[in-house]
């Protein structure tokens, strides 16, 4: 049986907050490590979650790693970073850093001592190859590429064994990995807020290789269905994309 998803966007970013989005790979503001906190203090499936993944960026990784630091601290989980699922722009704060360059910054994002667990031996780079971070071919700017890179990030979760899945992505992304992207639906083309949480489940007539997800009904009833995404650099992205320019 295909596993439970549970779908969040990455806590407040550099770039959120001052809206350069030329910034590389960006970090969180202290806004957002604050938001992370709060999500770990609800978050009510710490003992659930049987793989968590992250796309490789700083801000995604930080996220997931202050997020659910509970989940991540048991033996049992493992914590993926995933290409497939980084943010759709080829702009400077959605690019990612080289593999050898995001070694080396794991270190020094919670040198703080904030972890339970050693972030160096917990996240599996093994997927982030050279070339990763570069917005061309699988990974360009546009509809097509995107498209196709979601569906086989569909395809892989479908295929997972796990019961419960954790990932945390992007704002923009997470439209085209859902197929809610249309910010004329207000009850399912909203984009996601800062750390927020969504819960998915494959349909029925999903295979490995036309998979495809829904929303709970929990889900929907705990967030604000007209709360549209206010970043412009998110909505900028949607519109690009749903007019087709990209």
């Amino acid at each position: 049986m295909p596993p439970k998803l549970y779908l969040v966007r990455h806590a407040q970013g550099e770039h959120n907050a001052t809206q350069d989005y030329t910034l590389p790979d960006p970090v969180l503001t202290e806004k957002g490590e604050d938001q992370c906190r709060k999500l770990q203090d609800s978050f009510l499936y710490h003992e659930t979650i049987e793989l968590v993944l992250a796309s490789p960026l700083r801000r995604t990784i930080q996220t997931a790693a202050l997020s659910f630091g509970p989940t991540l601290a048991r033996n049992d989980v493992t914590f993926i970073a995933v290409p497939e699922a980084q943010e759709v722009s080829d702009m400077g704060s959605d690019t990612g850093s080289a593999p050898n360059e995001l070694k080396g910054y794991l270190a020094k994002l919670f040198a703080d001592g904030t972890l339970d667990f050693d972030i160096k031996q917990k996240l599996d780079l093994s997927l982030v190859k050279e070339g990763w971070n570069v917005k061309s071919g699988y990974y360009a700017y546009t509809r097509e590429a995107i498209s196709k890179r979601a569906a086989d990030l569909r395809s892989w979760l479908f295929q997972r064994p796990e019961d419960h899945v954790l990932l945390v992505t992007h704002g923009a992304f997470l439209h085209f990995l859902t197929e809610d992207w249309d910010v004329d639906d207000p009850m399912i083309g909203t984009s996601y807020h800062n750390c927020e949480l969504r819960q998915f489940v494959f349909t029925p007539g999903s295979s490995k290789d036309d998979a495809h997800v829904t929303e709970t009904a929990e889900s929907l009833n705990s967030r604000g269905a007209h709360e549209e995404e206010k970043d412009p650099h998110v909505v900028d992205e949607l519109k690009t994309l749903s007019n087709g320019h990209a």
